[in-house]
């Protein structure tokens, strides 16, 4: 690690104790806990409710047992064991309300694929849970427009959790990403498929934090580094890849060299002088049509964390580099206060201009692709095309009432913010801070609304 480096890592954590201490003291004190409380369930109508009982604590790693019951008004929809543990890395340091990923598993404490809300059998779930995002509605967004833009990404229910005995508040239940045929749909790389058209898929790439590290952690082992460096950063950042599939404890010499070999010749073709040519430049190694959607979903919701951070990539047998599936969006739609997150009429890709300093920063990628004519075309085509449907403002907006509507009939809304007490209280990173929901899910509208607006006007200028 460079001295420069170290530096960086070094004001990086004295501000993650400033913050933490800062959300501790931001804190409410001025009633009763949810725990002395009633919940009011007692509709016709209710979420589905996670009820999740566990013999030890839940930690980052590992999993403990637990008995998970899923119901609703209906009745007993699913129960059996499962292993739990708490996710996220910001949200665990920052935020009261835990994140927890769990596998269901048999009598025998063996991994079982199931359907829970008539989701694909799997084993790997996720309950997100929405708190400084105080619409509560930000993922559950963003991944059901990628799904009518015709891309695979997370399914999602609103739900409500109680946790050994204690009610926890609404919860947004999703899929992990994973291969898998219902999720990210690619071929099963075998360690024996080391050669010709059996080496080529599948892959899957994140650009991210290395697992369990807020500020390091990456290794030869578990990434590789880009031979491009970021476009206007000044402290030698670089942008580094971790394997997410096969993952670093599987894979084999001949699928690492083969995918970094990819990406750095998909990048070598990009930063050329012929990185335009439709035969021998970029668009030889990518799904343009897939980044022109990731790029829309990032622009849309001006996602701080955008194109450097939660970043997936997959590639198939066979198949060129897709981007997606799109990832962590509770800081997006304004959420942020920091690198102009707030805003409606600043680019997400041009973040570095914005913040130089930071560790993570934005690939090359975004900018060098809307210097190709061709590229640009494409992309305006596609979002004229997405305005009038999927985009629309009347399709989004009835999106957002629908949530609301449902979060309402069922009392989810009140019942969590008993539970949470955020209210009116800045919670990092806000940008806006209303002091009730409707301020807050209003807010969110009106900003959606000025961001369609910004990018009507400069997508046609481009």
């Amino acid at each position: 690690m460079t001295r420069r480096y170290a530096t960086n890592f070094f004001i990086r954590a004295c501000l993650l104790i400033f913050l933490v201490a800062t959300v501790l003291t931001c804190k409410k004190d001025d009633g009763p806990r949810i725990d002395d409380e009633v919940i009011d369930r007692t509709g016709t109508t209710t979420l589905p409710l996670f009820t999740i009982s566990t013999n030890a604590e839940i930690v980052d790693e590992p999993k403990v047992d637990g008995r998970l019951t899923l119901s609703d008004s209906t009745g007993v929809l699913y129960e059996g064991n499962i292993a739990i543990e708490k996710r996220g890395a910001s949200s665990q340091a920052f935020f009261e309300k835990q994140q927890y990923g769990f596998e269901t598993r048999d009598a025998a404490n063996a991994d079982l694929d199931v359907s829970l809300l008539s989701y694909p059998e799997e084993e790997d779930w996720i309950l997100n849970g929405p708190y400084s995002d105080k619409s509560l509605v930000r993922n559950h967004l963003i991944y059901n427009l990628a799904r009518d833009m015709g891309h695979y990404a997370s399914r999602t229910e609103l739900v409500e959790l109680t946790l050994n005995g204690s009610f926890a508040g609404l919860y947004v239940f999703m899929e992990k990403l994973k291969r898998d045929k219902g999720r990210i749909d690619i071929s099963k790389l075998n360690p024996e498929d080391i050669e010709g058209e059996e080496l080529t898929g599948g892959y899957i790439i994140k650009i991210d934090k290395a697992e369990g590290s807020d500020s390091g952690g990456y290794s030869l082992q578990n990434s590789f580094v880009s031979n491009v460096p970021p476009i206007g950063s000044n402290q030698n950042q670089s942008i580094r890849f971790l394997f997410d599939y096969p993952d670093a404890s599987d894979i084999v010499p001949e699928h690492r060299t083969y995918i970094q070999d990819y990406i750095a010749s998909f990048e070598s073709a990009l930063a050329s002088a012929f990185f335009a040519d439709p035969v021998s430049g970029y668009a030889n190694y990518i799904d343009v049509d897939s980044f022109i959607d990731f790029f829309i979903l990032n622009e849309l919701s001006n996602n701080v964390d955008g194109y450097r951070l939660s970043t997936f990539l997959h590639k198939d047998k066979g198949e060129k580099l897709k981007a997606g599936p799109i990832w962590d969006f509770n800081l997006a739609f304004g959420n942020a206060d920091y690198c102009s997150g707030g805003e409606v009429n600043v680019w997400a890709y041009r973040f570095n201009e914005r913040c130089p300093d930071d560790f993570w920063q934005v690939p090359f990628w975004w900018d060098r692709l809307l210097q190709d004519p061709a590229y640009v075309a494409k992309l305006k085509e596609r979002w004229n095309t997405l305005r009038g449907g999927v985009l629309s403002n009347n399709e989004i907006q009835e999106k957002i009432d629908s949530y609301v509507a449902l979060m309402q009939e069922t009392k989810a809304i009140e019942n969590n913010f008993k539970r949470w007490d955020v209210l009116g209280i800045y919670i990092w990173p806000n940008n806006f801070v209303g002091n009730n929901y409707i301020e807050e899910v209003n807010y969110l509208r009106s900003w959606i609304e000025n961001r369609l607006s910004w990018l009507d006007t400069e997508i046609s200028a481009l």
